[in-house]
């Protein structure tokens, strides 16, 4: 597991391209057969992906949770982004059809994740917080997310915001998760920008062609740096950053918070003119 001690907020004016880049991108994630995992100290969060393709692939624990199983304490959510699969939770198999998302509850020991089609893998993305109560495992698609439409043709942002895990969806310790689909023509996501004092967040931009990018923008408001971001790569946002992003192409992106609190409304939001 790759561990990341984020910086500060004082330290992070004196990066250059490269370190912001090893500090904050996600990389390598989705690689077939494998479960790869970034562990942040910012919140103690957890991003994740597995992909099995012949054989399933099992979540397993790590030296650097000091827990007998994963999930022992953590809660974790799962979106699925390629091909119909199955998760099995402690022996029950919840089947995850491309953008369902599976809550998984602190105490679930056994947690494996498996492909209806080898030539059509299932591609789980996961992020996870710890955890100090329990909550059900639960499945939902996106026909029973609550959708939130947002943005206008001329501001080139035309949204729908699908929220999953949530105080009136799934019910979680501290996870918020959901994904974030633009309509063809619109580019930009969360702008104007904001901040989250009380939690952070994860964007994983997903939906791009092969030679599209995001840059996706951070930091603090009056000091702004970008991250040039490829399908299926992860960004980490502590409080004090700003993310908002722009693509070359419309795109998708999964958001995940945790923290203080679980009001989405709940957002420290950047006057135009504060932007630098």
């Amino acid at each position: 597991m790759d561990v990341r001690y984020l910086p500060d907020k004082v330290r992070f004016e004196r990066m250059n391209t490269e370190e912001v880049r090893k500090d904050f991108l996600v990389e390598g994630l989705f690689a077939p057969g494998l479960c790869e995992m970034v562990y942040c100290h910012s919140d103690r969060s957890i991003v994740g992906s597995a992909v099995p393709v012949d054989v399933p692939v099992v979540l397993e624990t790590s030296s650097e949770l000091a827990s007998g199983y994963f999930a022992e304490n953590r809660e974790l959510g799962t979106l699925n982004i390629g091909g119909a699969g199955v998760i099995a939770v402690d022996g029950e198999n919840y089947e995850m059809s491309p953008h369902d998302i599976l809550y998984i509850g602190r105490g679930s020991r056994n947690i494996e994740f498996r492909s209806d089609d080898s030539s059509n893998p299932a591609r789980f993305y996961f992020v996870s917080f710890p955890a100090h109560t329990s909550y059900l495992t639960a499945r939902m698609s996106i026909h029973e997310a609550e959708p939130l439409p947002l943005g206008k043709p001329e501001d080139v942002n035309v949204r729908t915001i699908y929220k999953y895990i949530h105080k009136g969806g799934i019910r979680s310790c501290q996870l918020v998760m959901g994904w974030t689909k633009l309509e063809e023509g619109s580019v930009w996501n969360t702008m104007p920008a904001h901040t989250h004092e009380r939690r952070s967040e994860i964007y994983m931009y997903f939906g791009l062609d092969e030679n599209a990018r995001v840059f996706h923008l951070m930091g603090m408001p009056d000091e702004t740096r970008h991250i040039i971001m490829k399908n299926g790569e992860a960004v980490l946002s502590p409080s004090w950053s700003i993310h908002s992003g722009v693509g070359t192409s419309n795109y998708s992106f999964c958001w995940a918070m945790g923290g203080e609190n679980q009001e989405f409304a709940d957002q420290d939001w950047i006057d135009m003119d504060s932007l630098a």
